[in-house]
This record gives structure tokens, C-alpha cells and sequence, in this order.
């Protein structure tokens, strides 16, 4: 799974639309905070769709096998 708590902080440099920035700043937002949350997110987007690429075929097999003998212990199934 894929955690980013209590990860250290690293300071970088980034080049940001200078009016974008003001805006923010105007509205009190945590630039750091909010490009950070913003990163992480779309690198768990990217690392999900990269997984379900890299994994394809073992899923296509997997559904394609329930399809054709359903699911294991359904027998025992309450709902």
C-alpha cells in the first residue's frame, strides 16, 4: 500500500505560474501543503494505473477463470 505519513519534508525548488502563486498567497493558502497533498494524490493515481497495466493479464485470467468456475467456497456464502 502505498503511505506517505510522517515522511520527512525536503525542500525543492519549483517554478510556478507567478499569478497562480499571488492568488494563493492572497488566499492564505499553504502552497507547500496543498502542492504536496495535490503530489501525492496523483502519484497514487499513477502508481494504481501503472499496477493495473503491469497487471492486466494475471486479472483478465483471474476473471475469465471465476467466469468459468465461479467463485472458490461460494457454496459457503451468506449473502
Amino acid at each position: 500500500m502505498l503511505r506517505f505519513d510522517n515522511a520527512p519534508k525536503k525542500a525543492t525548488n519549483l517554478t510556478l505560474n507567478s499569478k497562480v502563486l499571488e492568488m494563493a498567497r492572497d488566499l492564505g493558502m499553504n502552497v507547500s501543503q496543498t502542492v504536496d497533498q495535490l503530489l501525492a494524490e496523483e502519484v497514487k493515481r499513477r502508481y494504481w494505473e501503472k499496477w493495473n497495466e503491469d497487471n492486466r493479464e494475471g486479472i483478465a485470467a483471474y476473471n475469465a477463470r471465476i467466469a468459468k468456475e465461479g467463485l472458490p467456497l461460494a457454496k459457503y456464502r451468506t449473502f
